[in-house]
């Protein structure tokens, strides 16, 4: 928790995750309304867009990337936008033990940049990422009440919710969730 809120100085904490598949398919919106609105279900099998993000948490800032996977190749070009994004000072990247995160090629790149370091969180603790209620947000705001025919309208949206996000950014709050 320290370590988000009160990084070393110059060092940027950066919660790094995928969500996806995000499916090209209509998003329902919650209605005020007393009434059932009639909603044809479609399942999303025109298209898939897996999105690759990066989240810091001491200033609210957000950088994603989509791609059609989640191999290690559309990660390894999250983290050159990551080291392209934040060019100054020590990068400490937090993720998950997914295996396109330990791939060889993975670990070559790291060892090209030295500034870069990789912080694992544990496995079965997804809530210690705080990326993980951003992808909520993310959602509610790329997502919710429309819908998608094919995978350039979903990336479009995606790049539009966080550019409206990271120019009303914050730093972000950690709170327990009320009983």
């Amino acid at each position: 928790m320290r370590l988000y809120q009160t990084p070393p100085s110059e060092t940027h904490v950066l919660c790094v995750d995928e969500m996806g598949p995000v499916s090209a398919k209509t998003y329902p919106a919650a209605h005020w309304s007393s009434q059932r609105l009639p909603l044809t279900p479609d399942y999303g099998r025109r298209a898939k867009v897996w999105v690759f993000g990066a989240f810091e948490p001491r200033t609210g800032q957000a950088l994603t990337c989509c791609a059609p996977g989640r191999a290690a190749s559309h990660f390894l070009t999250l983290l050159n936008q990551i080291v392209e994004h934040w060019s100054q000072g020590e990068v400490i990247l937090i993720m998950d033990n997914l295996a396109s995160h330990k791939t060889l090629d993975v670990r070559l790149w790291v060892l090209a940049h030295p500034r870069v370091r990789f912080l694992f969180q544990p496995t079965y603790a997804p809530w210690l990422n705080l990326i993980e209620p951003w992808w909520k947000t993310l959602r509610s705001l790329a997502l919710k009440g429309r819908r998608f025919e094919n995978a350039d309208e979903i990336r479009a949206a995606i790049h539009d919710a966080v550019s409206y996000w990271n120019a009303h950014s914050h730093p972000f709050v950690w709170r327990k969730a009320l009983a």
